[in-house]
């Protein structure tokens, strides 16, 4: 009988505790479920919270809650798709909430509550930074190179569409990121000659390169850039712009009232790098030697020279 008794009251504690909890919800979807007693430490002259416990909750919690903003971009017909509106967690109403919580009794439902992060580029920004033309400049490839042709390809599209508000600096490896297999480039086996290569992503330079030209054209303050230790004939002596993951990078700054539009294709063995702005951006343009058109002696490379090469 006593025994039976016992039971019953372990019984009846167990099921107590088990209602005794913190449901967290986001938008009406359970996103966590802790007890309250994992958050307190029962020392003398407490309770006192736990922060062992509390900090990797809050960090759990927030990146649950967390939508990162899209820009808006413009496709290849020159369409504006719209952006989107990122959220974060409001982290002083979720822990207002949190602690009051920890001190009450049976089960306690949080909704969470966010704040809104509003994308750097909407689509009124780019219908405005696309009217003027403050700058180009296109170089020659060979296209039937086609390890080196799909590189180029890929930074330009990382390039395209960016935009650097007035005051920012743009840093080519930043935006391109690294050049790995993983992201889509492939190793060189033929390039440029004086080109030099990071083992995957030969031609790059190319485009950093392009979009150095472009940038000067468009009289954009140049803030970093390298060259190669020899020629390169896609451009003209001394106007290449060599850059390296783990080395040299291209950067300028937007010195001008207006935010610039970066755009990059490619088609048939050329490479076109434009500046856009708006009408009522105050620039002054360089004037720069144009590219020719003949196509750059190429040499053949083993992977392991690559390899040894920054780009």
């Amino acid at each position: 009988m006593k025994i039976s008794f016992l039971l019953g009251i372990l019984l009846f504690s167990q099921q107590t505790n088990s209602y005794d909890q913190i449901i967290v919800q986001q938008e009406g979807k359970t996103i966590a479920i802790e007890k309250r007693s994992d958050f307190i430490l029962p020392l003398p002259g407490g309770p006192f919270i736990n922060l062992e416990y509390l900090s990797p909750f809050l960090k759990k919690i927030t990146k649950e809650s967390f939508q990162k903003p899209m820009n808006a971009t413009i496709d290849e017909n020159g369409g504006i798709h719209s952006e989107t509106i990122g959220y974060k967690l409001d982290q002083t109403s979720f822990t207002t909430q949190l602690f009051d919580s920890l001190f009450q009794k049976g089960t306690t439902i949080i909704e969470v509550k966010k704040t809104p992060i509003y994308p750097e580029v909407d689509s009124e920004i780019l219908s405005n930074i696309q009217e003027k033309r403050i700058g180009q400049y296109i170089t020659y490839y060979n296209a039937t190179n086609k390890e080196r042709s799909f590189n180029i390809q890929l930074a330009a599209n990382a390039i395209n569409n960016h935009v650097v508000f007035p005051g920012q600096t743009f840093s080519f490896n930043k935006v391109v990121g690294k050049r790995t297999a993983h992201k889509g480039y492939l190793p060189a086996p033929i390039i440029v000659k004086g080109e030099l290569s990071e083992g995957i992503g030969g031609g790059i330079c190319q485009v950093s390169s392009t979009l150095f030209n472009a940038v000067d054209n468009s009289g954009l303050k140049i803030v970093q850039r390298y060259s190669h230790s020899k020629t390169v004939r896609y451009v003209p002596h001394g106007r290449d712009a060599t850059v390296s993951w783990y080395g040299p990078d291209f950067r300028f700054m937007n010195k001008y009232n207006q935010p610039i539009l970066i755009k990059a294709k490619t088609y048939g063995g050329k490479l076109l790098v434009s500046i856009y702005s708006s009408d009522s951006v105050n620039f002054k343009p360089r004037k720069i030697p144009s590219a020719s058109h003949q196509l750059p002696e190429e040499i053949k490379v083993s992977i392991e020279q690559e390899e040894k090469s920054p780009e």
